[in-house]
């Protein structure tokens, strides 16, 4: 008897930092991630493209977010790498996976599809040739967000497939609701007795600070006495006892940006420990949700023969929201008519739909504990993403993975798994070679070291990282070099005690980068500006 295909679940958290789960030393409860890590693999140096969209954009397509349309953001910059929607000479895992008998189910964010002005939804034009959706692009259910961000409570525009809906009951929540959505497509296959490949991308925790009551109040006052000092010790310590990073890594500074806990007004630590606490009941509820995700496949008795996958798309989030312009591109009410107030005001308690902030920056330092910086840096804090993979028929214990590895990776590794090859040609256009390597052998053997670098590129910020080397710099910055088996959290810049060294790898570099068709920060930032009418560097 011929065995059956594997189904296929990869959930994705949205701007979720390194050390946010359990199961990576977190004090937030996950113990539905953490029973993944329990019966499967956890990666220790999986990494993403610094972005929510161009990590998407390589997640689906196995490519570097340049080859794929998304080099920037999903803005249209008039060029093949920086189009803002995915290209026709890319495939993605649903339309690779399809015509081998996968029904493709997605639920969540999309944000690979071109750009929309949240605050005009009547203009939108979703399924035109510059904004693909879902449907198009090989899935045959969608439910979910086709834009980054939005009120957890009452989403600006919502589709079903290729139409849009709205919210069905005055309790949505939107967490809750992909989770909802994604257990009714498990079911819809179980019964069509079709394997499947389900892409369950959330919003959460991205901004805004939006939570259920009750979760936050499991976590209010948590915060109040440990700070964001206290807190990232205790994480990195137990990802220490974890062996999860070697233990000669000290954590990198606080962030000089900022402030020392201790010197904070009893009331501002008060409205701090709020807000972490609705971050961190963010990450709670999306656990809750895979719990439900993972009993549905216990239901249907297929949890066995089902692959799951848990990562994030970038490290944590620094952006203040106001002073970043974010803000200004969101609805001031809710759908209601109810007034928001946009942006950090101490004043206020985040956490309901009349609010709409963020975490901030010192916190977003304890979420990439111990590393260095935050989404949109290509330093070890922005491009560091937790990934755990369970597959019970096929992995009987436990493990740690080291081995360097990247979001381009998944594609392949969905392939390998259900045996299907990458196709050379898709609807009449012939597809760019897959950069990433199947992680099959490390997910089922161990001990496995891949082939080829691996590279970084957004907004200027730039890395490549090799198993034992990484040069990185920031936007305007110098290059860095550092060891990644003596000093993963980059405290100790080797370039001028390894000149060779660093100048070969930025050579190395400077050939992706052409190859890739990688622009100047400088040259795309006026293009960049006139399309979001400044504010947003």
């Amino acid at each position: 008897m011929k065995e059956a295909k594997p189904n296929i679940i990869i959930i994705m958290a949205d701007d979720m930092g390194y050390s946010d789960i359990g199961c990576f030393g977190s004090e937030i409860k996950t113990p539905h991630i953490d029973s993944l890590a329990e019966n499967g693999v956890r990666f220790t140096q999986m990494y993403n493209c610094a972005r929510c969209c161009p990590t998407r954009a390589s997640l689906l397509t196995g490519l570097y977010p340049h080859q794929a349309g998304i080099g920037h953001m999903i803005g249209d910059l008039q060029l093949p790498a920086y189009q803002g929607y995915l290209r026709d000479d890319c495939v993605t895992i649903a339309e690779a996976l399809k015509p081998a008998g996968y029904r493709t189910l997605m639920s969540g964010k999309w944000h690979v599809g071109g750009d929309y002005d949240p605050r005009y939804t009547d203009a939108w034009t979703p399924g035109d040739a510059k904004h693909p959706i879902p449907t198009q692009r090989g899935f045959d259910r969608f439910w979910g967000v086709l834009d980054g961000a939005m009120s957890f409570y009452t989403p600006h525009y919502l589709m079903e497939n290729d139409e849009r809906v709205y919210p069905e009951n005055s309790d949505f929540y939107m967490t809750e609701e992909i989770t909802n959505h994604a257990v009714n497509m498990i079911d819809e296959s179980v019964e069509l007795e079709q394997p499947f490949f389900l892409y369950v991308a959330h919003v959460a925790p991205h901004w805004p600070l939006h939570a259920r009551p009750d979760d936050i109040a499991t976590y209010q006052g948590r915060y109040r006495h440990i700070g964001w000092d206290g807190l990232r010790t205790r994480r990195h310590e137990e990802m220490r006892g974890m062996g999860l990073i070697d233990r000669t890594w000290d954590i990198s500074p606080r962030d000089e940006s900022a402030p020392d806990w201790l010197n904070l007004s009893s009331e501002r630590q008060d409205w701090e420990d709020l807000r972490m606490a609705v971050y961190a009941a963010q990450v709670d509820s999306m656990d809750q949700g895979i719990g439900r995700i993972l009993e549905t496949l216990r239901r249907h008795e297929i949890e066995d023969n089902t692959i799951v996958m848990f990562l994030s798309d970038n490290g944590g989030c620094a952006e203040f929201l106001e002073e970043d312009g974010w803000a200004k591109f969101y609805p001031t009410t809710t759908l209601d008519g109810k007034p928001v107030q946009l942006g950090n005001v101490p004043d206020i308690e985040p956490g309901s739909a009349e609010t709409f902030m963020s975490y901030d920056l010192p916190w977003a330092n304890v979420s990439n504990a111990p590393f260095r910086k935050y989404k949109r840096w290509t330093h070890e804090g922005g491009i560091s993403t937790p990934l755990v993979v369970q597959w019970t028929a096929q992995i009987n214990q436990s493990k740690i993975e080291h081995a360097p590895c990247h979001v381009i990776d998944l594609l392949p590794t969905c392939l390998d798994a259900a045996g299907v090859n990458y196709p050379s040609t898709y609807n009449e256009h012939d597809i760019q070679p897959v950069a990433g390597e199947s992680l099959l052998p490390a997910i089922l053997e161990g001990g496995w070291v891949r082939d080829e670098p691996l590279y970084f590129e957004h907004q200027g910020s730039s890395a490549l990282r090799t198993a034992e080397w990484k040069i990185v710099r920031g936007y305007g910055g110098d290059w860095e070099l550092y060891n990644m088996v003596d000093d993963r959290t980059e405290r100790h810049d080797l370039r001028d005690k390894n000149r060779p060294q660093a100048t070969h790898l930025i050579k190395e570099y400077g050939a992706w980068a052409e190859k890739m068709g990688v622009e100047d920060w400088d040259f795309l930032n006026p293009r960049f500006q006139a399309l979001y009418g400044g504010g947003l560097d």
